[in-house]
């Protein structure tokens, strides 16, 4: 199993658009053989930093998903959202393996 974890850097202003956006890839992640645990949005302390993380069971599996990027109109419109809205400046997306109890 391999996780993604992807930091974003937000716009503070726009947190209902990256809400949105966040709820089309929880949706996307899991239709395509993931498991979204979730993004984690700004509350007390920093205002602009928020966390996905997501796993696919195989590197291969996410590369399949990542596949569909700019292809599959689900996916289209999901970045449309991000694109057009301005809610995430910036992001880094880092790979990790659990470990679980």
């Amino acid at each position: 199993m391999i996780t993604c974890v992807v930091e974003y850097v937000v716009d503070p202003a726009k947190i209902e658009q990256f809400e949105q956006f966040a709820q089309r890839w929880m949706e996307l992640v899991n239709r395509h053989g993931g498991t979204h645990h979730g993004y984690f949005l700004p509350s007390e302390g920093a205002s602009d930093k928020a966390l996905a993380l997501f796993s696919f069971p195989s590197l291969a599996e996410y590369e399949q998903y990542r596949a569909l990027f700019g292809v599959d109109p689900d996916f289209v419109a999901a970045d449309r959202i991000r694109d057009e809205s301005g809610c995430v400046l910036r992001y880094d997306r880092t790979f990790m393996r659990p470990l679980l109890p």
